[in-house]
């Protein structure tokens, strides 16, 4: 297998993991060599808490819908077994890294190391300074369609992130495997040329007809700015 990265994005009660808020959706797609596989990972958890109306306007998840889900220790395993040791890149993933940490901590899971991050939105602003970085800014600029996001979902999010993603680092035809095609040497034909024939020189020398109208057409000239 090429290079495996596992681009996602999660959905929370709020903002702050310290303060209480936890996370509640994850989406995840899995790209190798930067194209798509179509492996995918998606889950809701049950918060163990209320949501606020504030987030449940974002992401359409309320408490009645998530109650039916298994809590976050309870369901992490098959998480854990997707993403692997793979790369995880997320849009304003320091975001998202504390409440999937924040998580696992609170299960006694080890946390995700650091060095895994990449982060879009850090992508975003090197390329295009003093640009809009939102993910919908992104997705209007790389063409990419985004029609049917009505609310934040976790997996869809993942999934037009993972193809804006893939822009930011040079567009698609880096995942081709260029490598593996057998290379075919090109070489000009070499042609047998027969030698030149040196010509003398043409002379364009004007005639003797042809000066004496020169001469009578430039006396017909009255006060020439060369005469002066």
């Amino acid at each position: 297998m090429g290079m495996r990265e596992i681009v996602f994005d999660t959905e929370t009660t709020g903002f702050s993991f310290a303060d209480g808020d936890r996370l509640v959706e994850i989406g995840c797609v899995e790209l190798v060599n930067r194209i798509e596989t179509g492996r995918t990972f998606h889950a809701y958890y049950h918060p163990e808490r209320d949501m606020p109306e504030e987030a449940a306007r974002v992401h359409g998840l309320r408490i009645e819908f998530l109650s039916k889900h298994p809590v976050f220790a309870d369901a992490v395993a098959p998480l854990i077994e997707f993403i692997g040791d793979a790369p995880l890149i997320a849009h304003n993933a320091t975001f998202d890294f504390g409440f999937i940490n924040g998580e696992l901590n609170r299960c006694g899971r080890d946390p995700v190391c650091m060095s895994r991050m990449v982060d879009t939105l850090q992508i975003a602003r090197s390329r295009h300074p003093g640009a809009k970085h939102t993910l919908d800014a992104l997705c209007s600029r790389y063409g990419v369609d985004r029609s049917h996001r009505v609310l934040h979902g976790a997996l869809l999010d993942a999934q037009l992130l993972a193809q804006v993603y893939v822009e930011l680092m040079g567009g698609r035809q880096i995942g081709l495997s260029l490598a593996d095609r057998p290379v075919e040497s090109v070489v000009a034909p070499i042609v047998d040329h027969a030698p030149r024939v040196r010509r003398e020189p043409r002379v364009f020398a004007p005639n003797a007809g042809e000066i004496a109208a020169h001469v009578a057409f430039m006396k017909r000239i009255n006060d020439p700015i060369w005469g002066a």
